[in-house]
């Protein structure tokens, strides 16, 4: 119909999500009845609103005068069956999504016809998602989190089946909805899997139907990949940001690695994969140089492509591409001679001690191998020497006795450097966490981050 739309994350402040709804100039808001309370409180504060459609049976909310009131069913019943479909450029405005708003106010992202077809023809490629009409597809990002990572287009495009969990993403009910909806494939945050398998574990159960998962928007760790291919589930990573649609890289095998033993094959899969045709990728120093394909250099990753953002809405050149369409991404990443990129940790999360970097997702990655560790945080911890130490934080399995220094031996082994080692190991009941999945770091850091200097000498 020519309109644009806008997800917006109902888990975001009420100061946040007026905001973006300001931004946007959202003139029709559709909500669920359960979120009248916040609906109710919004609608004064965004004068673009004229209409408000609830989508089911509820209580309606009290809305200020001139903005009109609607049932989406009866909406329906009112018109026809057959429409005339529109006709317009490819460069019309079709979607929008905002950045969480973890660094700031939330950053508008707005998406074409002509980036959102071109995304969904590259992403359902073989080595990509590959999607087939027989398959059954559960989103498990919300549609807020880049289009769902832009699922409701491949999907369709194949004439897959779409499975949409809802607010339902515990791991029991998860397992519950994958088996009764005979799932295939199905994507969501690694916190979620993780969540899952624990799931399968108290339970018993099996997943009867679900061979492929997709995961992103955090490093995946090595225990998902195993815990997962346990129940006959392939793991693929992908990388991307509400800022590229999102699918930049994924991870698909090349011939030469059918010849690896199972450790270096597991090293492969644990990169965040190659750029898919239509994008490309770079990395670069603080100076702007490009850094080496060589597995070994990391620095600054950039993106470009068809369906890769120029600019934030209504943030002129803050953020901005370059003149050549290269777009800084927040990340910090290495690339191998193969094209696999890695991610190394978001530039506001790498360690930086005694002038040399500590990945955190590293880190991150080898305390959640531990038996009775269910979830792991790294985060910088101010040091007086050193000016920052990698500190973890980790999260005991439930009903697992957990000793610190067992983690710590992890670290022995000759996988980190010996200055990599975590300074100190804290155990924790819970680890928060951002409207899309991922870890909130930056609390952590607020709490956290003057740990190392309240301790005793030696």
């Amino acid at each position: 119909m020519g309109a644009v739309c806008h997800t917006v994350n109902p888990r975001l402040s009420e100061e946040d999500i007026a905001f973006i709804l300001n931004d946007a100039a959202d003139a029709v808001l559709f909500a669920d009845p359960g979120f009248a309370p916040l609906v109710a409180a919004l609608a004064p504060r965004v004068p673009a609103l004229r209409a408000v459609v609830l989508l089911g049976e509820g209580a309606p909310p009290p809305l200020p005068p001139g903005i009109a009131l609607h049932d989406y069913e009866t909406l329906l019943a009112a018109e026809a069956g057959e429409q005339a479909w529109p006709v317009f450029g490819e460069n019309t405005a079709s979607a929008l999504c905002y950045t969480s708003g973890t660094t700031g106010r939330p950053k508008g992202v707005l998406y074409s016809y002509r980036s959102a077809m071109l995304h969904a023809y590259a992403a359902n490629t073989a080595d990509a998602f590959a999607f087939r009409a027989t398959d059954r597809v559960l989103v498990g990002a919300g549609m807020f989190h880049a289009t769902g990572w832009a699922m409701p287009y491949c999907a369709p495009m194949a004439g897959a089946a779409l499975v949409l969990p809802g607010r339902h993403l515990d791991g029991a009910s998860l397992v519950r909805l994958l088996n009764a909806e005979r799932v295939t494939f199905a994507s969501a945050v690694p916190t979620i899997w993780l969540d899952v398998l624990q799931a399968l574990e108290r339970s018993g159960a099996r997943l009867e139907t679900l061979r492929r998962v997709a995961s992103g928007g955090s490093a995946v760790p090595r225990a998902m990949i195993e815990g997962l291919g346990r129940h006959g589930v392939a793991v693929q990573q992908a990388w991307g940001m509400t800022e590229t649609s999102p699918t930049v890289t994924i991870n698909a095998p090349l011939a030469a690695h059918a010849e690896l033993d199972a450790e270096a094959a597991m090293r492969v899969r644990l990169k965040q994969g190659r750029v898919l045709c239509g994008a490309d990728i770079r990395i670069t120093d603080a100076e702007g140089a490009e850094l080496p394909w060589d597995g070994i250099a990391f620095g600054d990753l950039e993106a470009r492509g068809h369906w890769v953002c120029q600019a934030y809405l209504n943030r002129g050149e803050e953020g901005a591409a370059d003149a050549d369409g290269w777009f800084r991404t927040g990340d910090v990443a290495s690339i191998d001679a193969e094209g696999y990129a890695e991610m190394v940790d978001r530039s506001k999360d790498v360690i930086k001690s005694g002038g040399e970097w500590i990945s955190s997702i590293q880190l991150e990655n080898i305390a959640v191998s531990h038996p009775d560790v269910l979830e792991a945080a790294v985060i910088a911890a101010h040091h007086p020497r050193w000016q920052e130490r990698p500190l973890l934080l980790v999260v005991p399995k439930p009903g697992r006795a957990l000793a610190p220094d067992s983690v710590a031996a992890l670290y022995e082994d000759g996988r980190v450097a010996r200055w990599w080692r975590p300074d100190a190991v804290l155990l924790v009941e819970a680890l928060p966490h951002t409207a899309t999945g991922k870890l909130n770091k930056r609390a952590l850091r607020q709490d956290y981050q003057d740990y190392l200097l309240r301790q005793p000498p030696g």
